[in-house]
């Protein structure tokens, strides 16, 4: 069975070249939607003769199922351009490649923290739904935590291996990181009708903490276990508090 990929990019110099590197073992078509990058996103991917798209940048999910619904093949492999495929990821995918005989495929994701792999915390196991048939799944979720969401009574597996997610170069990026998602987020759930409070933000942030640093272990990633959770829980407390202007 044929797989198309798709990612979707705006100033990822850094990262699509390996993305796209990564892909071309199992990959028979790969496409890629970009927002108008001013760096150069397009000569790199033209550089290694993928599918080039320009399209205005809407929200995550509207672009990545714009992204979907130029896949030329009914099983897609989705990344983003700072992730990677495994090698026992690509093993994996193309042995099962001649036989997907389920219409999604659960993956690991393993996400890279200024330089550690984070293994615990709210970060890992991180499973997502990156390979499936289009026909039987689209994007969903609430912008920016887009994820999958398959049609009823469909049928799923885990595949061995990780993808990698080279997701934070240093500490400031990951704070503006959660600036930037934080507002993302609260614009979403107004639109949605979802309420705040300061009670709800505060509460929120302390739990997320806990959840992360303590109940899901992230004391054992050491201290950038740490900062994880301590901006996990900023997030959280900041989109709630965003809500309220």
């Amino acid at each position: 069975m044929k797989i198309s990929a798709i990612i979707i990019t705006f100033n990822e110099e850094e990262n699509i070249g390996a993305c796209i590197d990564s892909l071309t073992e199992v990959a028979d078509e790969i496409i890629v939607v970009d927002s108008f990058s001013s760096d150069n996103t397009e000569k790199i991917c033209t550089e290694k003769k993928v599918r080039f798209i320009k399209h205005k940048f809407e929200g995550y999910i509207q672009q990545k199922n714009f992204a979907l619904n130029l896949a030329e093949n009914n099983c897609v492999l989705s990344l983003d351009a700072d992730e990677r495929l495994s090698n026992e990821l690509k093993k994996e995918i193309l042995k099962k490649k001649e036989n997907l005989v389920c219409d999604a495929y659960l993956i690991n994701r393993l996400n890279n923290f200024c330089g550690k792999w984070i293994k615990h915390g709210v970060w890992y196991p991180d499973k997502k739904i990156r390979l499936w048939n289009k026909r039987k799944g689209i994007w969903g979720g609430t912008n920016p935590h887009d994820k999958v969401i398959m049609d009823d009574n469909t049928t799923l597996e885990v595949l061995g291996g990780n993808i990698l997610h080279y997701t934070v170069r240093t500490r400031e990026q990951y704070q503006k990181q959660m600036e930037k998602f934080s507002d993302i987020a609260a614009q979403s759930m107004k639109l949605e009708g979802k309420k705040s409070s300061l009670l709800k933000a505060y509460s929120s942030g302390v739990f997320a903490f806990v959840r992360s640093y303590i109940f899901r272990l992230g004391f054992l990633d050491g201290s950038e276990g740490f900062e994880i959770a301590k901006g996990y829980s900023g997030y959280t407390r900041m989109k709630y508090l965003k809500m309220l202007k």
